[in-house]
């Protein structure tokens, strides 16, 4: 219902702001500031667009909850998207989901409105595997199974000095 609402609002706005516009300023400047604005938000968009894959990146290395980055470059996306919408009222939407507090305040919104109930990486987040043997409590760190191997270091082959063993051929 939200959506047929927006698709209908959001044009007659638009026309709305495109005859005001217009006619206090005159056709061929109204078109400028709508293209301008265009090239104005795909420079913007790019920019914030890389420092969210950035904060993602860093969140995914880190093993953080990339749920805040991962908004941030959705409403960036949508930011982009508005403002190649030619439009006035587009162009001001877009260029707010462009700055950090106004993606941070929805942001809010949308957490309280969405419950994560869990997030982790592979199995469970203190047995690395099945099997792994017994586990420590909720508040003992976490000491993995310890391996003990030998080994033995080799030269490097040379090229060409056939094939390894480790396959049949």
């Amino acid at each position: 219902m939200y959506l047929l609402i927006a698709f209908l609002l959001v044009p007659l706005i638009e026309i709305g702001l495109f005859i005001q516009v217009g006619g206090a300023i005159g056709l061929w400047p109204t078109l400028a500031i709508v293209v301008l604005t265009a090239l104005a938000g795909t420079i913007l968009v790019r920019r914030e667009g890389m420092d969210a894959l950035a904060r993602l990146r860093g969140a995914m290395q880190e093993l953080k909850d990339p749920s805040r980055p991962l908004a941030d470059g959705a409403m960036i996306l949508f930011a982009g998207a508005l403002l190649l919408t030619p439009g006035f009222f587009t162009d001001a939407c877009g260029f707010l989901l462009l700055i950090p507090g106004v993606r941070g305040r929805l942001y809010a919104q949308l957490r309280k409105r969405v419950k994560m109930q869990e997030f982790r990486v592979g199995g469970h987040p203190r047995q690395p595997y099945p099997g792994a043997g017994p586990q420590p409590g909720p508040n003992e760190p976490w000491r993995g199974p310890v391996v003990d191997a030998d080994y033995e270091e080799l030269p490097p082959r040379e090229p060409g000095a056939g094939h390894s063993g480790w396959t049949k051929h």
